[in-house]
This record gives structure tokens, sequence and C-alpha cells, in this order.
């Protein structure tokens, strides 16, 4: 879509009514939970996992072999110090294969042999201190397909839907073990497919032997409509049993074709939230990376910033009335009222073209008579696509009318989520325009193709097919790969001159057999025959898994024809086989500053929203006391140096850090620090007993961040560490077989103007992948000891980039000395958590990845001192 607009007369709109005065119950933000979201420590980043507001994790017990990573225990401290609450434990999932695998001739003997494995589980946990606090014990899973159903694997090959006597023994016995060894132990369960009518049998059994489970879990593989009618049947039992109300997790939701698509899981999201139950998003792809919202390490697609606005809802939901209720596939929506703040947000999508949002009961108390509006977009990117945050599409002041306001909307996008956001108006704020001057859509199965190979792929996911992933259009087309003359032609027309972004959304799949020998494939781009440029095409687990890959042009006015060929007369020719889904266009506002309003951030230690400061940016201003703090989500689009403004309002003091890292005093003016690429945290907390925080502004570098590189070839190398040749690496080459050993190492000498924090950029490729068992790909991160100066090792974790050819960057913050300085790397195959036995599956990588270079940035400008 170009904007949302007044209204079009034309349009027939759908009304989504939300009314503030009929409150439904505190935020609870339940949805934000994943399965499998987290590989380790780092992977995906801290300031990912925080800003998502991730609350429960599902994922394998320690040491399983169900798929490489996502350990529980590895897992369990980092999450639970960004903020998460409990980790619940598969514990089949120490077992391979699904169905589980779990070894024994007869089904007594595989039920002691996991009981074996569930006590020594639990003594793992004993010994965690005050993390096994955060730790919920799940011991069956889908029990009706796996070990009490009928398959090969069944304890004696009856579901327990149709005789449940061996289920539910073998959950007493489990269930009294696990209390044995830990009193205070939560257990989860049925941890059902669904929530089947037999469920009422466990919990009276449950009862009437004194097993119940703490936490009621089952899966909802189905639709929102079905997350609020089972959670309503399962509290109706509840009452007809004389039970709980027991928490809840639905710790598997949604299908591929929801997935990574903002105007879809809202509609879940909506749903969940109602319900006031935990939930965690199904696991169909990858581990580590929060269920297709994390992008590499660090940086969120769609999906990551519509939680990202879900988790700074605040205050009390309140009732939303959908123009068809309950119905997936059409407009629905959340919101919450913070009467504190004096502000409403209102999250909503899933169906496009025209709609009225209506907002009423809208308190004069709390609003006043003139309302400042903001609207924002949260597009799909892709699985694999990053996302620079939500696009601004409005920024107005409405009169409130009997206590009821109505914003007009055509152009919305199924695709896209929304967000409004209602303050108190009439102050004289500033309404800022929108983030881009116009974003168009050209679809790949319109353009025109000349030359041989085309293919038209698709459809590809929809309402009748979720196993599928989501596509623009539902199709998408092939043709541009090794040896084709293939030329794939957009026509496009712009209605001013200026410089505009051409994002192309492609997908290679990485095990491809044209893929293999390169990596990503490559592809030529011209705008009207000139201009040509290489444009290196996103790479994913498996085909029509989509990303983006972005190209910056000047265009007049006018029309113009965009070409991705095969091959170029200047450039060279195609390696490899691509799936081409769409071209975006988007107007590039003039001004590239990115303006983070502080009454809209996330505020904590007594900071409080105010509306009494005329001559603030935006609606109103943040107070802080001392302690206070507000916390900034900032995107980056690369690792380095950025202009940070902390605008403030009178006097007053504070202290800025930037993922953990503290840069010094809030300064009058624009500061250089280091912002990884993609999500960053920057938190202003006061430290005067009074300061006034307008905004945040995040402009483009001014150079005063002293940077240096250092190509890997160039550093020493030891035992099997070697220079090797890649396409895609700087100068062609990188070092690789690092690892397997300390005596296998690169290091690299890098140089300090000046003692202090530094990031260590290291440009990387890890193609890495454990043979899977069943849907899931299974990559592995490989890790990195990397030691400074010869201090201890710092354990640091590399994501996959799906091949060995494919870099990406990986940022570390560390202490350098003035002048030269050694920086070591080396791997070795990592123990389990006993520190004696292995992973039998290669699913413990023992190498560090393809190393290209290593960039060494200042972090922040050093003050002069007593000025920190």
């Amino acid at each position: 879509m170009d904007a949302v607009t007044a209204e079009d007369p034309a349009a027939v709109p759908e009304q989504l009514t939300v009314d503030l005065a009929t409150g439904t119950g505190p935020f609870h933000g339940g949805a934000s939970g994943t399965l499998y979201g987290l590989y380790g420590e780092g992977v995906p980043s801290r300031a990912v996992v925080e800003g998502m507001y991730v609350r429960t994790v599902t994922t394998k017990a320690q040491d399983g072999t169900q798929h490489p990573g996502a350990d529980a225990l590895e897992i369990l401290p980092s999450f639970v110090s960004a903020g998460g609450q409990d980790v619940y434990v598969y514990l089949p999932d120490f077992h391979r294969g699904f169905p589980y695998e779990w070894p024994g001739a007869t089904g007594e003997e595989r039920l002691a042999g996991f009981l074996e494995v569930v006590r020594r589980q639990v003594e793992h946990v004993l010994t965690l201190g005050a993390y096994r606090a955060h730790v919920v014990y799940v011991p069956f899973n889908e029990p009706e397909g796996n070990m009490f159903g009928e398959g090969e694997w069944s304890y004696d090959g009856t579901s327990w839907r149709t005789d449940p006597r061996a289920y539910f023994e073998a959950w007493k016995r489990a269930y009294r073990l696990i209390k044995g060894l830990d009193p205070d132990a939560r257990v989860a369960g049925p941890n059902t497919s669904i929530l089947y009518p037999e469920v009422r049998g466990f919990l009276e059994f449950a009862m009437e032997h004194d097993v119940l489970p703490d936490v009621v879990t089952w899966h909802e593989l189905s639709s929102p409509a079905e997350v609020r009618t089972n959670v309503a049947r399962y509290r109706a039992l509840e009452r007809e049993l004389g039970i709980g109300p027991l928490p809840v997790n639905l710790n598997e939701y949604a299908h591929n074709y929801h997935l990574s698509v903002p105007g879809q899981m809202v509609q879940w999201i909506s749903a969940i939230e109602e319900s006031k139950v935990d939930a965690d998003l199904a696991y169909w792809n990858i581990a580590g990376n929060l269920n297709d919202s994390a992008v590499e390490a660090g940086k969120g697609n769609g999906q990551w910033w519509l939680f990202n606005a879900y988790g700074q809802l605040t205050g009390n939901t309140v009732r939303v009335t959908a123009p068809h209720p309950n119905v997936q596939y059409t407009l629905q929506g959340l919101a919450a009222l913070d009467r504190d703040k004096r502000q409403a947000r209102v999250l909503f999508g899933g169906a496009g073209g025209a709609a009225d949002i209506v907002i009423e009961g809208v308190d004069p108390d709390v609003f006043g008579t003139t309302a400042h509006i903001r609207l924002q977009e949260i597009p799909w990117t892709g699985q694999v696509g990053v996302c620079a945050g939500p696009l601004r599409l409005r920024d107005e002041e409405l009169l409130i009318a009997d206590g009821r306001l109505t914003l007009h909307l055509t152009g919305l996008d199924a695709m896209s989520a929304y967000q409004v956001i209602l303050s108190p108006g009439g102050r004289g704020a500033a309404c800022l325009p929108p983030s881009v001057g116009g974003r168009w859509t050209y679809e790949a199965e319109d353009a025109t193709y000349t030359g041989g190979g085309y293919t038209k792929n698709g459809p590809e996911g929809s309402p009748a097919d979720v196993d599928r992933f989501a596509t623009s259009g539902g199709y998408h087309v092939g043709g541009l790969r090794t040896g084709s003359d293939g030329v794939l032609a957009f026509d496009v027309e712009v209605p001013r001159d200026g410089t505009y972004d051409i994002q192309v959304f492609a997908n290679s799949h990485n095990e491809a057999e044209l893929v293999r020998e390169q990596g990503p494939t490559n592809v030529f781009l011209r705008v009207d025959g000139r201009d040509p440029r290489e444009l290196l095409l996103p790479l994913g687990y498996k085909w029509a898994v989509w990303g983006h890959t972005d190209t910056r042009v000047a265009l007049t006015a006018g029309a113009h024809r965009i070409t991705l060929a095969a091959h170029d007369p200047d450039l060279g020719v195609t390696k490899g086989d691509a799936v081409v889904d769409k071209l975006d266009l988007v107007l590039r506002a003039d001004d590239d500053t990115a303006v983070y309003e502080a009454e809209y951030a996330a505020l904590a230690g007594g900071a409080a929203v105010s509306h009494a400061h005329r001559g603030a940016s935006g609606p109103g201003a943040t107070v802080l006391p001392r302690g206070g703090t507000v916390t900034f989500w900032v995107h980056a689009d690369d690792d380095g140096e950025a202009s940070v403004t902390v605008d403030v309002l009178g006097p007053g003091e504070g202290r800025l850090t930037v993922n953990g890292e503290d840069t010094g005093r809030v300064e009058r003016g624009a500061v250089p620090l280091f912002l990884t690429g993609g999500v960053n945290k920057l938190t202003v907390t006061g430290t005067s007993e009074l300061l006034v925080l307008d905004r945040l502004r995040v402009g483009p570098s001014r150079g005063l961040l002293t940077t240096t590189a250092h190509p890997a070839e160039e550093g020493a190398l030891t035992g099997t560490a070697k220079v090797t040749g890649f396409a895609y690496a700087t100068g062609g080459k990188a070092v690789d077989g690092i690892g397997a050993g300390p005596g296998n190492a690169l290091t690299l000498t890098v140089t300090a103007e000046q003692a202090g924090r530094h990031a260590l950029t290291v440009r990387y490729a890890n193609g890495e992948q454990a043979p899977a068992t069943h849907y899931n790909p299974d990559p592995v991160c490989r890790h990195a000891d990397v030691r400074v100066n010869g201090a201890a090792p710092r354990r640091v974790l590399f994501p996959t980039t799906f091949h060995f050819g494919n870099f990406r960057q990986l940022a570390l913050p560390v202490t350098l000395d003035e002048g030269a300085n050694t920086v070591t790397f080396t791997a070795d195959e990592l123990p389990d958590f006993d520190g004696v036995t292995r992973n039998p599956h290669g699913q413990r990588s023992a190498y560090a990845p393809v190393i290209d270079r290593v960039t060494v940035t200042r972090l922040f400008l050093t003050r002069a001192p007593g000025a920190a």
C-alpha cells in the first residue's frame, strides 16, 4: 500500500469498535511465548529476546538429541536475565525422532528408562539455585501420537484416549518422582495435541491421586476462534470439577502460513490476550529465531515488531468488537487503556481495504476534548527479511465528540498489522509527517519475463493450506538460475523525483542443488537499462522462505523499467537458483533521522508520562525521578556509528546505556554511539531529582568513532586453520578450519587509539547443519572462544548463515588496551551438562565459523576526566 488516507467514498468500510469504558482485566502479555525459539545465550541477542517481551519458553530437556541447541538449562540463565518468566522443559525431547524413539523392548522397559532421564533432569536443575524456580517440567508431549498412542514407539500400541490406564499410571509415577526430588517443582500437562474430551478423565484421575498439574497445557494448532472457545470450555470444566483456576499455557500455536505475518499473528494475539493465558509459538522450522521473528542474531522482522508493540501495552485491556467476531482471516484487534499514562493503544489487522476504527468511551477526564492520534503500520518483511520498525502513517489531532472518535482508513494491507496510539491533544504538539513518502508493490507473477527457464510457482500458503508459507499474491516466479538467459522486468511508475529503495523479495533454498556451490544467488539489476549492479538474494532454510535484498536509486517522476537478469554484459552471470515474490518501491523521506517519543517508550522505576510540558515534540514527555528509566527499542541498518540525541526539557541529569553498556551522562546534543545492526536497547536512567525527557533522535554516522578493519587472512594461523577462497568473502578469502581443539586457532593483532570499550564486528559464515529426523531443518550454531590479550576466553555463539559462502556480521563488545591487542579465536566440541558425555549426533559443533574480517570500532567517545 502507498498510504492510509482519508475515507474513500467508494469503499464500504468494515468497523472495528474499541470501548475504552469497558475493561476486560489487567494486560497479561501471554502470547509472546516461544517453542524452541532460543538456541543458546546470544542467539537471539539479549536485546531481541527482551524487546519481544518473551514470557515463556518451551524447549528440549538438557542434552536432548531431538534437535541441535535449545538445551533447557543452557538457555535458562540468559532468558531469566532478559526478563523471561518460565522455561517449560519437554522431557521426552531428550530422545530422537517424532514419535519419540525411547529405547526398550517392552513398554515397562521404555518407561523405566525414561523415568531415569526425568530423574537426571531434576537433579541437574537442583544444582541451579534460584533459577530452578523458573523451571516447569512437561513429562509427556502429545502422548496420543507418541508414547501412549498406537504407533511403533507406543508403550503398548494402545492410545490413551481408548484406554488411559497406562498413561495415567506413567503420569502418576513421573509426577511423584519429580515432586519427590523437588517438592517445590512445577509440573505441566497433559500437553495433548488439542483439548480432547478425554482431558476430563485425566483431570479426574489427577485429582483422585493428588497428581494435579500445576499448569494445564495443550496445543492449539487450530485457529484463534478455537483458542477462545477451548479456553472457555476448559474453564467451565474446572468449575464443574471444583479445581483451579489453574494457569494455562497453550504451548504450541499457529501455522507456517501465519508465522512471520503481522496481519495473521495479530488475530492470534487478540484471542490469546482476551483469554488471559500463556501461549508459545509453534516450532515448524529452525531453532533459535523466535519462531520466524528474529533474523540472524540481533535483527527483527515484521512479526518481531508486532510482538514488541504488544509487549509494550500497559494498564487494562478493554472490549474490542470486531466486524466478524471470532472469525479468522478477518479484521480483529485488541486494545489497552493506561489511565496513569493517559494513553490507549489499539493493535489490529487481518483484512485489506477499508476500515473504520471507532474508539468509544473516551473519558474527557483522561483525554480532554482533543486527541492526539499516531497511526503506525507493522509490515510483513518475510521470515528472514529485516524490518526497520513500524512505519508512521499518520500523526494528527482530532476532536472528541460525545466520547467518541473515528479513524477512516483505506488501503489497508491484509499482511500488515497496525497500531493506533491515543493521547491527550491540544497542547501544541508538532505532528510528524509519514515515515516514508510512499510504498508500491509489484508482484513478480505480473512482471514480464523473457528468456528460458520460466516457472510460475504456487499457490503457496493460504487459509486452505496453512502448512505452506505466506507469499505476497500467493505466487512467485523462478528462472533466474545458473545457465539461464532470463530477465524479469517490472514496469513501475513513481509520482515524483526522489530517492527510492528497491526491495526485492526473493529466496534461494540453501540445500538446492544449484545453490550448494556458491551460496547466495547473484542477479543483476538495471533501471531503464542503465546503472547495473549485482544483488545477492536471500538464502532460506526451505523454498518460499522470504527475505529481501535492497538497493537505493534516484528516480524521476514517471514510468521506469526495473529488470532482474541472470546475466549482465558488464558484470557477469548468475550462479545459483532463486525465486522472486515481489518488488517493493519505497520513496525515502527527506530526513533520515528516526524519532522515538519518550511518552511512547517503555517506562520503569517511577518514570511517568506528563502532558504538562508545552514545547514537547509529541503529545507529552516523560518525567524521570532518580532511578527512573525510559527504554527505547531502536533499529540500526548496519553495525557501526550512529548519531544519537537525547532531547530533554529543562535541567536534570541522567545516564545512557546502549545494549547494557554505560556510555556516560546524557549530553545536550548529538553523540556518536556504536549500534549493532538490528535491534538495540537504549535506556535513559535519571540521576537527579527530576529529568524531563522529550524524545530520542537517531541519525546517520558523522565518522567520529575510530574504525579499523583486519582481514582474517592476515592473522596468525595455527594447526588446521587455513586461508580458503570464498566468492563473497572480502578480497575473496577467509579463514576456515578453526576449532576441534585450541591448537587450531586464528590470532589477529588489532590496534586501539585509546583504551576502553570497543566493538569487534566479526564477518563470518556458518553453513553447518545436522541430520534431521523430521520436518524441522537442523542448522547448528557454531561457537568461538574469543580471547583478548590472553585473558579468559568468552564463548560466543554464531547463528547459521545457511551456507559457508554466505557472510553475515556479529558484533562483540570487548575491552581493549591502547595500542596493539591480540584477539584469538579457538573452538572445541562442548560436553553435556555433566562435563563428560557428548552428543552422538553432531549437534554440538567442534568448529568456529569461517571468519572473513574483524572490524574494531569504539563503542562511544570517552568523556574527559570528571565529565562522566
